[in-house]
């Protein structure tokens, strides 16, 4: 007997004893008249027994049939047995044809001793901070070094940016973490949505510059920037700096989702290399994210600011480092000379810094004062040859010789010899004494 049918008749004796009036006792119960004078008559004929519902002890007339109950069980435990019962409701019902809810599955899983709950962690209390009204208000942006692929082939490494306001999600795995592959992975968001007002990041040194000011940074009064921040500055994109993993907590909590689901779908799909991956993520997982996980902004307008003409992202996209041109036009970058053309020398040149852009598609571009230089690659000079070691015995200098001592008897070793002794030595020759004085 439940607690709910224990009180029930404990008011219907009550009423029995004439000390409660069956309306009270329906007001009380939240019942109807006629269900309590239905109950009394059951509690007469029967006794306490009378007020357990009669449905207790037999099988709900929804209840699934067996069959599928063991299908199901069958398959979880052959091809999904770490999917937690959520993930494995979801793929039964669109790889095998399995409808079953969440809960019912974890009840089965339960039972079959494959599944338990996890203990729940007591965490840290944080100030909950509410979304971002407007899509493109606020990109969070960060990179997850995880066993996305289980060993089947070299571990990537995996850059999102997840929307503020709606959790819609850029993702792109890429072979290691470096300046060039998160500029491609912005390319990829602005090309597709436009520049939003801000991206909020870790203090990694691909996004601060973890030296001093140079001191021609402090002349011209300018913070030093690393190169992702250079160009979030030429795009007008505003850079706002994390100062603990709980303060992005939507891409860390993201990370959390995509290390469970995504890596157990690249195992469902085979995927073994770096290319595979991408196209599983683009052809399969992005989409099922759009419609599971991301919510209505609350404000539709949309805060993406569109690309202008004066945003060259094949410029601004790229690697850029100063250098100085030599007397002969020249200039060194990462182990090339580069010649400008005859056609582009102008006055102020030699002695001058330029600009080298490192592009994405591996181009080099040499800017001075806004314009464009043609530059071509010389040929390396010849390498210097080793100097050969001499052959033969090396020649013994004559007593006479200023290395040899034998004209030095008598003199200490901390003791100069005098000028006219010298003299005598080089000239061959006895030195007068008044020269010698």
């Amino acid at each position: 007997m439940s607690q709910r049918e224990r009180d029930r008749l404990q008011v219907l004796h009550e009423v029995e004893k004439g000390q409660l009036r069956q309306k009270q006792a329906a007001a009380q119960l939240g019942l109807t008249e006629r269900w309590v004078r239905k109950l009394l008559g059951r509690l007469r004929a029967e006794g306490d027994r009378g007020v357990v519902h009669r449905s207790r002890g037999r099988p709900s007339n929804r209840k699934l049939p067996e069959a599928r109950r063991a299908r199901a069980v069958a398959r979880v435990q052959a091809a999904y047995r770490d999917f937690g019962p959520t993930l494995a409701a979801e793929y039964l019902a669109a790889r095998d044809g399995i409808r079953v809810s969440k809960e019912t599955l974890r009840q089965w899983l339960k039972a079959a001793g494959i599944w338990q709950a996890r203990p729940r962690r007591v965490k840290e209390v944080h100030t909950w901070r509410s979304r971002r009204a407007c899509r493109g208000e606020l990109v969070q942006w960060d990179t997850s070094e995880h066993a996305w692929l289980e060993g089947r082939g070299q571990e990537p490494y995996l850059i999102i940016m997840i929307d503020d306001a709606t959790n819609r999600l850029a993702a792109r795995f890429v072979p290691h973490d470096s300046t060039e592959e998160n500029l491609r992975m912005l390319q990829i968001y602005l090309q597709r949505w436009g520049r939003p007002l801000a991206f909020y990041t870790d203090q990694a040194s691909l996004f601060r510059v973890n030296r001093p000011a140079t001191q021609d940074e402090e002349l011209a009064g300018r913070e030093p920037l690393t190169q992702i921040g250079r160009a979030l500055q030429e795009l007008g994109i505003e850079w706002i700096p994390a100062h603990s993993p709980q303060a992005k907590g939507r891409v860390e909590r993201c990370f959390g989702t995509l290390q469970d689901r995504l890596v157990k779908g690249l195992r469902l799909a085979g995927v073994c290399t770096l290319a595979e991956a991408n196209a599983y993520l683009e052809r399969e997982f992005l989409p099922v994210w759009e419609k599971r996980f991301t919510v209505a902004p609350a404000n539709p307008t949309d805060a993406h600011r569109p690309l202008g003409r004066a945003h060259d992202l094949a410029a601004i996209l790229s690697v850029v480092e100063a250098r100085v041109v030599t007397n002969d036009y020249t200039l060194s970058y990462q182990g090339k000379i580069y010649q400008i053309a005859r056609a582009d020398l102008g006055g102020g040149l030699r002695g001058a810094k330029v600009q080298v852009e490192k592009r994405l598609d591996g181009a080099v571009a040499v800017r001075f004062r806004g314009r464009y230089l043609a530059v071509s690659v010389c040929a390396s000079p010849p390498p210097p040859q080793p100097v050969r070691p001499r052959v033969g015995t090396p020649k013994k200098a004559s007593p006479s010789h200023p290395k040899s001592r034998g004209w030095m008897e008598g003199f200490s070793l901390k003791q100069t010899p005098p000028l006219w002794k010298i003299l005598q030595h080089e000239a061959g020759k006895a030195v007068p004494q008044e020269v010698a004085r």
